[in-house]
């Protein structure tokens, strides 16, 4: 979300995604960061910084939200629901609630929710009405309960985004939350990310060595991976067909080389859209 917020700073046309509302969503003290970053000097130093924990990281997390707004908005006429899982800050749930009458439906851990509720009642004094926030643990819960326990229809042609998540999750969790996903009406989508297995395995770490100290030696908070050739399958085994995927070239051809800037990108993250089958 700092990144999101601290590229509003970029002239539109050299701007990798765009998000108003991310600024307002952050703590004081990210929030008077991302003010300082509006100076470009200090704005180049952060992206300097961003790029020496993994180089070319800063263009792909953009580029993904980008992706996925893309990819959201392209199909508003052609979905009933939205569902965030992991929403986290996102602030795609309060932009679609001022301009749609599409409910959306915000996943993630109850403390997270609870942060979040804080958040909007600061910026907006509520929760939107179409915005619904609801509780579940991906690793214990069932999903599929727990968002028609609070209004969610079965039978919604629903757009899903799972952004930024799936790494923090066992392969059980996962596959079992695609599990719970098949029975999604037909004419519904998937657009998730998902980090390399080799990057998860250890078997190349050129991506990001500082981050794969952090995230797998250190913590191994990072537990689940796909390499690209094998999504299609995996989805397949779900009840989902594999649509498109993004990374790095897609990034750098879609998305940076339109601003002319010159970002390098990374291999170690990927964007994935699926349609229900």
């Amino acid at each position: 979300m700092v990144l999101a917020a601290i590229e509003q700073h970029e002239p539109l046309d050299r701007r990798l995604v765009n998000d108003d509302l991310a600024a307002a969503f952050l703590p004081a003290g990210l929030r008077a960061l991302v003010a300082a970053a509006g100076w470009a000097p200090a704005r180049h130093a952060l992206i300097a910084a961003s790029e020496r924990s993994g180089r070319g990281m800063w263009a792909t997390m953009a580029a993904r939200k980008r992706y996925i707004d893309d990819n959201l908005f392209a199909a508003l006429n052609d979905i009933d629901a939205v569902v965030v899982l992991g929403a986290g800050l996102d602030t795609r749930g309060c932009r679609l609630a001022w301009t749609t009458e599409i409910p959306v439906f915000e996943v993630d851990q109850q403390i997270n929710i609870e942060r979040k509720h804080a958040v909007m009642t600061r910026v907006f004094g509520g929760t939107p009405p179409l915005v619904q926030q609801v509780p579940v643990d991906f690793e214990r819960d069932d999903l599929l309960t727990a968002l028609v326990a609070h209004g969610y229809r079965r039978d919604a042609r629903t757009f899903f985004i799972w952004e930024g998540v799936t790494q923090y999750l066992t392969a059980e969790a996962v596959s079992a939350t695609l599990w719970q996903l098949r029975t999604a009406p037909v004419g519904s989508l998937l657009d998730f990310t998902y980090v390399q297995r080799n990057f998860i395995d250890g078997v190349d770490i050129s991506p990001a060595p500082t981050l794969y100290r952090r995230f797998r030696e250190r913590s191994q908070v990072w537990k689940f991976g796909l390499r690209p050739q094998e999504v299609s399958d995996f989805l397949a085994g779900h009840g989902w067909r594999l649509v498109d995927q993004l990374g790095p070239d897609q990034v750098r051809e879609r998305y940076v080389h339109p601003t002319g800037r010159d970002l390098p990108t990374s291999k170690l993250e990927w964007s994935a859209l699926a349609e229900k089958v």
